[in-house]
Order: structure tokens, then sequence, then C-alpha cells
């Protein structure tokens, strides 16, 4: 009896670092998307910025042109 106690202990130990490494894994997982979805925002920001500035470039050069 004291043996299956033990056991049932010890089986109990490992099943529970087992979910906590699961979840430490998710937890990181989750931090690596929000990573990459945060690039992804910022590079379009930036080329939506950067269109803005070549659309008004283009503008400027056209009124130029047409004088």
């Amino acid at each position: 009896m004291k043996h299956l106690l033990l056991f049932v202990a010890c089986a109990l130990c490992v099943a529970g670092c087992g979910l906590a490494g699961t979840a430490a894994t998710g937890a990181a997982a989750q931090a690596e998307q929000a990573r990459q979805a945060k690039q992804i925002e910022d590079r379009a920001q930036q080329q939506a910025q950067d269109a803005v500035k070549l659309d008004a470039a283009r503008r400027e050069q056209a009124e130029k042109d047409a004088q």
C-alpha cells in the first residue's frame, strides 16, 4: 500500500511537470506570434507612410511639370 501511494504521488508530480512544460511552451509560442504580428504591423505602417510620401512627391513633381 505504501508503494502504491508513493507511485501515485510520483505520477501526479510528473504529470504536473508535463502540464507546466506544456503551458510554458504555449506561452512561448504565443509570445512569438505576438512578436511576429508586431513586426508585420510595423512593416505595414512603414509601407503606408512610404506610399503617402511617394504620392506627395509625385504630386509635387506633376505640379512642377505643369508649370
